[in-house]
């Protein structure tokens, strides 16, 4: 008889904790009277139907993984950690420029380096002397809005399994450039931006598990698909979604963080509609907690919309410290994600 070798497997750490926040927004804005300009709507036309008043647009030469890196250095120097340190990135985006090196990828180069793989190096000074460095490990996640809810989840995991024990998670999206902007009903939404968050391994845990789960009836409800490549959407369809069926979805997160609802301090759903976020809060009773409602500044970002509204709202100081939050995305694939996180302590 043979007998099997044992394989051993590294102790992980009992869970993990969200220990700094970061974001990046484009300097461009545009109005809802600069939309107006190119398709037949008006200001109180898509206020009334999505509470949009401004959202943020990248140049033609900003990437995502642009976005992406200047959102985790603002995270990093949030918590006070070290680039050198972080031995995992994960990275949620469903517009990424290019299939390899993924988006992640390329932001951990950046990270240690400076600048994105590829770049020249500027006159008068050496390239990076990369030989023998080893990088963390580089994931892409691409769900395309419940995107940052997967990919915390996939770092929790792995710190709690022991192959990472600091980990930078991002969603970042340029969908503006996916944009048809000749169809009103979806140009009124897009928006580009990335958010950020540091994990790192803690003895008690500070992020809950991830809860996670499609809806296969609804899989080409919001989509970017060729032949259009262009962001396309069953508007109907979702919003029925969401008012008839999220917040069950919700409930099942936090009861599977162990806590109630009654706990629950801060909302961050996905930002996909003002008629979507209010209506959820109330169904779940938290109206009267803290709900990100940074879609009527920064429009619908996907990926990123969660870890956006998360960060800029904390440092805007409207978040406590140490409470915990739910966070809960759905929408393309149809794919939905969420866990409770604890926020950082100041």
């Amino acid at each position: 008889m043979v007998t099997s070798p044992v394989l051993t497997h590294p102790a992980g750490a009992a869970g993990s904790r969200i220990v700094g926040l970061g974001h990046h927004q484009p300097a461009k804005t545009l109005t809802n009277e600069d939309i107006a300009r190119l398709v037949e709507t008006n200001d109180e036309w898509i206020r009334s139907r999505t509470g949009i008043v401004t959202r943020h647009v990248a140049a033609d030469d900003v990437t995502v993984a642009d976005m992406a890196t200047a959102a985790a250095e603002h995270a990093l120097a949030d918590a006070g950690v070290a680039a050198d340190t972080v031995d995992l990135v994960v990275v949620a985006t469903t517009t990424a420029e290019d299939r390899s090196p993924n988006t992640a990828g390329r932001v951990a180069y950046a990270l240690r380096t400076g600048v994105q793989p590829g770049a020249s190096t500027p006159e008068g000074e050496e390239a990076p002397d990369l030989r023998g460095l080893v990088g963390p490990a580089a994931l892409d996640v691409n769900t395309a809005c419940s995107g940052f809810a997967h990919a915390v989840g996939l770092a929790d995991q792995a710190i709690r399994a022991g192959s990472a024990r600091t980990a930078v998670v991002i969603g970042a999206e340029k969908l503006t450039a996916y944009t048809d902007w000749t169809d009103r009903s979806t140009c009124i939404l897009t928006a580009d931006g990335a958010g950020a968050a540091v994990l790192q391994a803690a003895d008690t845990p500070g992020v809950g598990p991830v809860t996670w789960g499609t809806e296969p009836e609804l899989t080409p409800a919001v989509r970017i698909e060729v032949p259009e490549v262009k962001f396309q959407q069953d508007g109907r369809a979702v919003f029925k979604w969401a008012i008839t069926r999220a917040a069950d979805r919700a409930r099942d997160i936090v009861d599977r963080s162990g806590l109630s609802l009654d706990d629950i301090e801060v909302l961050v759903a996905h930002q996909a509609n003002l008629r979507i976020i209010e209506p959820l809060a109330k169904a779940l009773g938290l109206e009267g907690k803290v709900v990100v409602t940074d879609i009527t500044e920064s429009g619908n970002t996907s990926a990123a919309s969660i870890p956006l509204g998360l960060s800029k709202w904390w440092h805007a100081g409207k978040i406590p410290a140490g409470v915990p939050a739910l966070l809960f995305g759905f929408g393309g694939g149809f794919a939905w994600a969420g866990q409770v996180a604890l926020t950082p302590e100041r």
